[in-house]
């Protein structure tokens, strides 16, 4: 059989039931990516499919590309239907995740790679590094709604500013490992060009340059004359031209691109906050997210199918894992939001919902292309297993968990 062929019937049906499986799921303790993952298991296994052949997790340059796309795409749509302004106190949750949850994070995933999984300080850094955002891109069923809805308490704030963010914020960590990998030492020189340039100039210019691009396309989009208004075409892959450009250029000019998307969302956001144009910009990146992911959450399940993954397990590696998904987040996040006005069990539902995913999968493989890193393949093995585990349990947990907050929160209010 063709295998072309096989290839365009199953991209027909997952294409189907990426519009088709949201409804379905909306009530069930199930998400898209359980379901993604056991239908690249069923065609792994099925005798005249042979997807493992395209897929995508089998080739390093591959993976970093389709995991890098489809994480700026979920950028823009998280930063544009985030409803609340930015704000130092009214963002406080954020920071707090931001600058506590995320250091603990990945210094106690390092210090667990490096004394129970036994690998190099470098290695165990990019460990912490690849593991300690959450993914915007299969965080997206404990994220605030579309644009205006009303869907943002400060649960979905938490975690949608939280994933919306940290994926750039973890970059100077994952440079470092490299720096640290590719010298062996770190000495002054090295720390001191880490702090300056993977720190100050790649945080700042992101953020510089994502919101100056953010107020000259809100102002294109929104404030010119109505003739000449992007707003009135109602095209929704502008919000795909946005993305595109804000990262591009960020990149060209050595900064965070990540970062640089999601302020410029936020930005565009804040030009004209209540226009229903967000609603087509955000539809439309969320339709690309969603028929991405579902693609490469098929290929996700035939690597497991083929069987190398659970080879590569060994008990150390299983209980790292369950580790890091069960006790090393919740802990830091937990602890990040100590003292704050959130009540006790949304404090927990925050800490625990630090899901993992496709953004782990682009930063590892941007590393292990640019340094040569000692037990690679542990750190692989280790991050599969995490997403595995943070896809299933995550998954099962959301629906009745944002049911839950839901009915306290109309409890409040009634």
């Amino acid at each position: 059989m063709d295998p072309y062929i096989v290839l365009i019937s199953v991209a027909g049906i997952v294409v189907l039931l990426t519009a088709w499986l949201p409804l379905v799921l909306s009530r069930l303790p199930l998400s898209l990516p359980i379901v993604c993952i056991l239908l690249g298991v069923m065609f792994a296994w099925f005798p005249i499919v042979d997807i493992a052949v395209f897929n995508p997790l089998e080739n390093r340059y591959v993976t970093e590309r389709l995991t890098e796309f489809i994480v700026i795409v979920a950028l823009m749509g998280a930063g544009l239907k985030l409803d609340r302004p930015l704000g130092f106190r009214s963002w406080m949750v954020t920071w707090r995740l931001l600058g506590i949850a995320m250091p603990l994070t990945i210094l106690a995933v390092a210090i667990l790679g490096w004394g129970f999984l036994n690998l190099s300080a470098a290695t165990a850094l990019l460990l912490g590094a690849v593991l300690a955002p959450t993914d915007p891109v299969l965080a997206s069923d404990v994220q605030v709604g579309p644009p205006g809805s009303g869907e943002e308490d400060e649960v979905r704030f938490a975690l949608t500013s939280e994933a919306g963010l940290n994926d750039g914020m973890s970059f100077p960590f994952v440079y470092l490992a490299i720096a640290l990998a590719a010298s062996g030492t770190g000495t002054v020189d090295i720390l001191s060009h880490w702090f300056l340039i993977d720190i100050v100039w790649k945080i700042g210019s992101g953020v510089a340059i994502g919101w100056i691009l953010g107020r000259i396309l809100g102002g294109i989009t929104f404030r010119l004359p109505e003739t000449a208004q992007l707003a009135q075409t109602r095209d929704g892959f502008v919000a795909l031209g946005i993305t595109c450009l804000c990262y591009g250029v960020t990149e060209m000019a050595h900064g965070y691109g990540f970062i640089a998307v999601f302020v410029a969302a936020l930005t565009l956001r804040s030009a004209e906050r209540n226009h229903e144009y967000h609603e087509n910009l955000h539809s439309f990146a969320e339709q690309i997210e969603r028929l991405l992911k579902m693609a490469l959450m098929v290929g996700f399940g035939a690597v497991l199918a083929n069987g190398g993954f659970v080879s590569a397990l060994t008990w150390p590696i299983v209980g790292a894992a369950l580790a890091i998904v069960f006790i090393l987040r919740p802990v830091a996040g937990w602890i990040s939001l100590w003292g704050g006005p959130q009540s006790r069990p949304h404090k927990a539902i925050i800490a625990f919902f630090g899901i993992r995913g496709l953004g782990s999968f682009y930063y590892l493989a941007f590393a292990t292309g640019r340094a040569d890193f000692s037990d690679s393949e542990t750190v692989w093995a280790t991050l599969f297993l995490v997403v595995l585990i943070s896809i299933t349990i995550h998954g099962i947990a959301v629906t009745p968990t944002m049911a839950w907050v839901d009915r306290a929160a109309n409890r409040k209010t009634g």
